[in-house]
């Protein structure tokens, strides 16, 4: 059922124990009020991410609205969750930018991206979600999350750390500050208000020192110009839509993107299974049609040129904390994106946003992706006294934090991410065979949630 939410008492509030099921709702004032939170929720990483990958962030926060809704037809309203902004192919688009790939070829390939993950989607409502644990056991999905995040760290060190270092510093630590001070709401929404204090800091400076002598990543070389620069948001209008363009396809940049599937399908599963567990419902029939939708969602997004799309555990948190579950929130936030999206004024604000904000900002969030491949491992008592799992994923690891280019012809090599990713998966599987045949243990753990509901890499 999509639509057609049952009253939920007297649709004023709960009492103690009592949750809001995805197939109910309150009064609409207080729906609206809900769908608000969400929309605040998801906000931070949305535009943040587009930022970093060179998309337009405008964009971005539209298509969410779009996806999100395409996302809770597909799974009959039976998941709720929001389709923000992905982070797990950062580190490709970086890549494929350094070799000279535009926008258009970005978002080209992370649209075929989209139709591997929609056929995996597929795969799993049919074949069921053990499929998963077996070519991606939590040894491998842990490595691979670790790999995208960490294999991010010279984005920061090369460029946009270098072009206001103190301003990355004091942004970084602020958001340290409030993550960890404020608890509850404020807490969650901690990286989009670092990234609003970093810009008014950087506002400041320009005011209090002028401009700052420094890398400037637009011409890619030291100049002296502003830390912020307005001009553009008094040129755009306030109403109009945003800027599409169509895609490209480049084979090269089409396999830089394809391990970011793999996290993908890792998110996803960990993301429903968390929904499940607080709504006390069975998702396992859903899992399939979850990942088909999230991939429908990407394809649909970057069709227009927009940005790659996940479930959120930003608005699973959200759900969390209010025990509202009603899939009518989602609905109303994703109109209020999509809204978002045609005020173009908006757009060139966030794109103003200085590099060293996002050098502060993306120090922390490329971090905290690193961080939840060893808390996968941790959560699946990932036993690395054995080779099997050490070898092929210390390996997988170094290559992507190099990061390590591999020529392989003359017009095409792999490198970092990408590398690292092929090296993880294909040499656990290679070296399980062995270790097989050999009669040493090769075999994995079990395997339960790949990914709770409690991160923020989205």
């Amino acid at each position: 059922m999509a639509f057609g939410w049952k009253l939920h008492g007297d649709g004023r509030g709960l009492a103690p124990g009592e949750v809001v099921k995805p197939e109910e709702r309150l009064s609409w004032p207080r729906m609206v009020g809900f769908g608000a939170q969400h929309v605040i929720a998801m906000f931070g990483a949305t535009f943040v991410f587009p930022l970093v990958m060179g998309l337009n962030a405008n964009l971005a926060i539209m298509m969410s609205g779009v996806a999100t809704i395409l996302f809770l037809l597909i799974v009959q309203g039976k998941i709720p969750s929001y389709l923000g902004t992905s982070a797990s192919f950062v580190g490709a688009v970086v890549a494929i930018r350094a070799a000279g790939g535009d926008s258009a070829t970005v978002t080209g390939a992370i649209l075929v991206a989209g139709v591997v993950l929609a056929l995996c989607g597929v795969a799993i409502h049919y074949l069921g979600v053990r499929v998963i644990n077996k070519i991606f056991p939590p040894v491998v999905t842990g490595a691979v999350v670790m790999l995208i995040g960490f294999g991010l760290a010279y984005v920061v060190s090369d460029v946009y750390w270098p072009q206001d270092q103190w301003i990355a510093l004091i942004t970084m630590v602020v958001t340290f500050v409030i993550i960890v001070a404020f608890k509850g709401f404020i807490g969650r929404i901690g990286i989009l208000l670092g990234l609003v204090i970093g810009f008014v800091l950087s506002w400041l400076a320009d005011k209090a020192f002028g401009n700052i002598t420094a890398f400037n990543a637009g011409i890619g070389k030291v100049d002296t110009h502003p830390r912020v620069n307005f001009q553009a948001v008094a040129d755009a209008p306030w109403f109009g839509l945003p800027e599409f363009h169509a895609p490209q396809f480049a084979g090269s940049a089409i396999v830089l993107v394809l391990p970011a599937v793999i996290a993908l399908i890792a998110e996803n599963v960990g993301h429903v299974k968390a929904v499940g567990e607080m709504t006390g419902a069975d998702v396992d029939p859903y899992m399939g049609r979850a990942v088909f939708a999230d991939g429908v969602g990407t394809v649909v997004a970057t069709a227009v040129g927009g940005s790659p799309t996940t479930t959120y555990a930003e608005n699973i948190g959200v759900m969390a904390a209010t025990r509202v579950y009603s899939t009518a929130a989602y609905y109303i936030a994703a109109v209020v994106a999509i809204a978002f999206g045609l005020i173009p004024k908006f757009g060139a604000l966030v794109a103003a946003t200085p590099g060293g904000v996002l050098g502060g900002i993306t120090v922390i969030l490329y971090g905290m992706i690193g961080l939840l491949g060893a808390k996968i491992w941790i959560e699946n008592r990932v036993d690395f006294s054995n080779p099997v799992n050490m070898v092929p994923i210390g390996a997988g690891i170094i290559l992507a934090i190099g990061p390590v280019s591999h020529q392989i012809t003359k017009d095409f090599s792999l490198a970092g991410i990408a590398l690292g990713t092929i090296v993880v998966l294909g040499g656990y599987h290679l070296l399980r065979v062995i270790a097989g045949r050999s009669g040493t243990t090769g075999e994995p753990g079990p395997a339960p949630a790949l990914v709770d509901g409690r991160d923020s890499t989205s």
